[in-house]
């Protein structure tokens, strides 16, 4: 095998870590992805920086915390002076490519005030999150009264699918991700009562067969200078519906059982409590609800993995395997009924443990190929991964950079613990709940620390806190945070989570080295301080001082 000099950095949208059988499933079964976690790594404790698309993303893509990069909620700007993969990547010599999805909101305004022109070079780059753009596709044309949720969205999509004689305003809703009745009705795949049918367009014309072939052929096109593909699946995110012959491959004998409990409802903490009030939550509490989401869900899994063999095949057919370090991995999880919830939104593993497989070609892997790592490790880790593949040194960049290299786990270099504590956030400031709950915008906001057994989840707002312990509860149905027998857990955790709310994350303008460089450099620039005598510093410091002549200016 040859050293990797590409990386293909592939994200699946909500796709839950424990829905693949290399991960333990018992009955979804997904040969592709297990193939590829034979030949690398296969992390078992990789968590978000956020249960949501945008804040997630936009820490996986810089490298930083949301509290560091500001991007705390969906459709809420990544400020103009973040530095991205991309732009790290490309100064290591290393181009930085989008297929498919970045749900990222550029910063308009900033651009704006600094006069930088959405068509440049440089203005691209910042609209598009750092990436040169292949082909973005965030995957979303819903339409409501007060119009598109994105203007942007689905549009090159659109396109093609009306290439292929699918007749509509808005393909990718009508076709795509709705149902038909076989009399001309489009049964809409926002309806949750319509997710157990099959979409109403081709397997082939999909979404998720769609981007593998863009990806390939972006891949195909590039030559011998090193690259990064971020090939960012749609799927196997809502609407939940998936065409034939996915959508009835899987019924109530392969669904994971429900996880949740009376108890845990009944006694549940008061923000968690109005977050299992959210429509969303009630809806995924009825079993015909989630019996419907559950056949879709899983056939679109199925279909993510068959595209991944499809990839695979051709990536060995094409010799790119030998050169191409292979991430998959997601961006957060799925409650799907699991502690009486919908959606993703907080912080049991089942939203913010994900998968995270890593495959390197390089000799210095082969130690650890086929393994599973428990270390914990974080989405901000691959950013200053892929700048050592890169040819950089992300260890330079440490002022930048809150995540870590992950090449010492992938060589089995590692010298000690990786980590002491996994981080992520929330902010629901704009959420109907913060409203309800009498917060304002700064109180309405989330916290989870998680060690190798300890979960503690911080409320601002004054709410007692939540905590978990991951050994005895691995479901975590039992909410510890009010018992006072765990007040010293609490209170260490609490005490580390203060120490990570003082780290210095915005002095990103100057290096570490710079920094403890400036603490030993001699004073050669003329600034003497509390010296009292010439004698009392060194001459070589103070000779522009001595023996210098000038007219007393009152004998002129």
């Amino acid at each position: 095998m040859a050293k990797a000099k590409n990386i293909l950095f592939i994200m699946f949208d909500q796709l839950r870590w424990d829905y693949l059988s290399c991960y333990g499933h018992p009955h979804l079964d997904t040969p592709n992805i297990d193939r590829l976690a034979a030949k690398g790594v296969r992390f078992d404790k990789a968590y978000v920086q956020a249960p949501l698309c945008g804040p997630s993303r936009m820490s996986t893509y810089t490298g930083r915390y949301v509290q560091s990069h500001g991007a705390s909620s969906n459709n809420v700007p990544l400020k103009i002076g973040e530095r991205t993969m991309g732009d790290h990547l490309r100064d290591a010599g290393m181009g930085c490519w989008l297929v498919g999805k970045t749900h990222m909101q550029a910063d308009a305004e900033g651009m704006a005030r600094l006069g930088l022109e959405p068509d440049s070079v440089i203005g691209a780059r910042v609209s598009e999150c750092g990436f040169d753009i292949f082909e973005r596709d965030d995957g979303m044309r819903p339409e409501g009264p007060g119009g598109f949720y994105d203007e942007g969205g689905a549009l090159k999509y659109n396109a093609y699918l009306r290439g292929k004689g699918y007749e509509s305003d808005n393909p990718w809703h009508d076709y795509a991700n709705s149902a038909n009745d076989g009399e001309g009705n489009v049964l809409s795949g926002w309806f949750l009562k319509n997710s157990d049918q099959p979409a109403n367009i081709d397997e082939e014309d999909s979404e998720t067969p769609y981007l593998t072939r863009r990806g390939m052929e972006f891949i195909a096109a590039q030559g011998d200078t090193p690259w990064c593909c971020h090939l960012s699946y749609i799927k196997p995110h809502w609407p939940y519906i998936v065409p034939a012959p996915y959508h009835d491959m899987y019924g109530p004998e392969q669904f994971l059982p429900v996880v949740r409990s009376d108890a845990e409802r009944d006694a549940a903490h008061p923000v968690f409590k109005g977050m299992m009030g959210a429509p969303v939550s009630k809806a995924f509490a009825r079993d015909d609800v989630r019996e419907k989401v559950l056949r879709a869900y899983m056939g679109l899994i199925k279909q993510c993995d068959d595209q991944m063999g499809v990839l695979l095949d051709w990536l060995e057919a094409t010799g790119r395997m030998k050169d191409t370090m292979i991430v998959v991995t997601s961006d957060h999880g799925d409650y799907l009924g699991d502690h009486w919830m919908g959606e993703k939104t907080f912080f049991h593993d089942t939203a913010v443990k994900v998968p995270l497989i890593i495959y390197d070609p390089s000799p210095e892997a082969d130690a650890t190929r086929g393994t599973v790592c428990d270390a914990l490790v974080q989405a901000i880790d691959l950013v200053p991964t892929f700048v050592d593949i890169a040819g950089g040194d992300a260890a330079a960049l440490d002022h930048v950079f809150e995540g870590q290299s992950l090449l010492p786990l992938l060589f089995g270099s590692q010298d000690g613990p990786f980590r002491e504590y996994v981080i992520s956030e929330l902010d629901y400031s704009m959420r109907p709940l913060a409203d309800a709950l009498g917060l304002n915008t700064s109180e309405a906001r989330i916290f989870m620390i998680a060690d190798a057994r300890w979960k503690m989840i911080h409320f601002e707002g004054g709410f007692r806190p939540m905590l978990f312990d991951l050994q005895t509860d691995p479901d975590e149905l039992t909410d510890l945070g009010g018992d006072a027998r765990y007040s010293g857990v609490i209170g260490r955790l609490r005490n580390a989570l203060d120490l990570w709310a003082r780290r210095p994350s915005q002095r990103t303008t100057i290096s570490t080295q710079t920094l403890l460089g400036n603490r030993r450099k001699p004073n050669t620039t003329g600034v003497l301080l509390g010296v009292v005598d010439e004698d009392d510093a060194p001459e070589k410091v103070t000779m522009k001082y001595r023996g210098r002549k000038a007219p007393n200016w009152d004998e002129r």
